[in-house]
């Protein structure tokens, strides 16, 4: 069991290390505009109105939606405004990163820098993303009956994949659900709901760079497409070439759209996200960096642990105003919603 720890601490810190390179993040995201461009630029001028339609209503369930689901599965006892800055920093890092992978890596990261230790940071941002990928799975369900089978046995396959490895990691690692107790089904039910409701966002950005390019579709047969597009969006890939935009590409073309209008939906639904996330991420990132520098300063005027200031100021940025507790010990059962337990901390 110790060997086995030991083996995931190396590949975690590896796979951080590696997403988080500056020259893997640029290589990315030079990737994912030159996709996108090339896109682009095959299609004929957008028109703007759709285009904000459809993203208001993403980018409120992406970094509101989102977060609050988040939060209620969370047993770290922070505020929803900690949970709300922390997810919109770690989706533009997502971005920044191949196969998204910084996202999470981010996520883990501030919920250490408030004292959950390494377990129980994953397994949280892993419950999160389960019960994110339940409520994908419950959209593929409410229109069923118009997916082919196949799609349909794609997302019975990796629905299967996914119990499975929980059931793995419930056996090798008891410990993490001991640590990290399963939510109640009052919380795991509000997640789902939040999940579905993301979801809908979702295919507003679909309909709304569908139209922006001159095409319209049947609004039923849009929700199909993007209800398989969905499934594919399980398996990960580099932004604006994986399986979820091929799988949207050719669905809106199997309902009337031409090739031409199809990968100009999809650049314009790869480059969108990088308006709020730039946005709400990017701002909230400088503020971070801000406080972290103003508490460095703060903290070498008055303390004469010289060697631990970066660590005490990034501290400080994550309790400026926006998180509880300073230090987290052990699940001590106090209840902070019905249904919800939270980390004891430490007076």
């Amino acid at each position: 069991m110790t060997g086995y720890r030991i083996g995931a601490r190396r590949v975690l810190t590896g796979t951080r290390r590696v997403a988080m390179n500056g020259w893997f993040c640029a290589a990315g995201l030079a990737l994912t505009a030159a996709i996108s461009l090339w896109s682009l630029v095959r299609v004929p001028d957008a028109a703007l109105l759709p285009i904000l339609l459809g993203l208001l209503p993403f980018a409120a369930g992406k970094y509101l939606l989102c977060p609050l689901r988040w939060h209620a599965l969370s047993v770290g006892g922070q505020r929803r405004w900690w949970h709300l800055r922390a997810y919109a920093e770690s989706e533009l890092l997502g971005l920044l990163s191949p196969v998204h992978a910084g996202a999470d890596l981010w996520r883990v990261h501030r919920l250490r820098g408030v004292g959950l230790n390494r377990t129980s940071a994953v397994a949280e941002v892993t419950l999160d993303r389960l019960v994110g990928a339940a409520g994908v799975a419950l959209g593929v369900a409410l229109v069923g009956i118009a997916l082919p089978w196949p799609v349909l046995a794609v997302a019975a396959g990796i629905g299967t994949v996914v119990l499975a490895a929980a059931a793995v990691v419930r056996a090798r690692r008891p410990d993490v659900f001991a640590r990290r107790p399963l939510p109640s089904p009052r919380v795991f039910a509000q997640g789902l709901l939040l999940s579905v409701a993301y979801q809908l966002t979702i295919a507003a950005l679909v309909f709304g760079a569908v139209t922006s390019v001159g095409h319209t579709v049947d609004p039923f047969a849009l929700l199909t497409v993007f209800a398989a597009s969905q499934v594919a969006s399980m398996i990960p890939g580099v932004s604006g070439a994986n399986p979820r935009a091929g799988a949207l590409a050719a669905g809106l073309t199997s309902i009337g759209a031409s090739w031409t209008a199809a990968l100009g939906a999809v650049a314009l639904i790869t480059l969108l996200p990088w308006v709020p996330a730039l946005l709400f991420g990017g701002v909230s990132l400088g503020v971070r960096r801000w406080t972290t520098r103003r508490a460095q300063r703060g903290a070498a005027g008055s303390s004469a642990g010289g060697e631990n200031l970066p660590q005490q100021a990034e501290v400080a940025a994550d309790h400026a105003g926006d998180a509880q507790a300073a230090r987290v010990l052990e699940i001590g059962g106090v209840v902070d919603r019905p249904g919800q337990h939270v980390l004891r901390a430490l007076p």
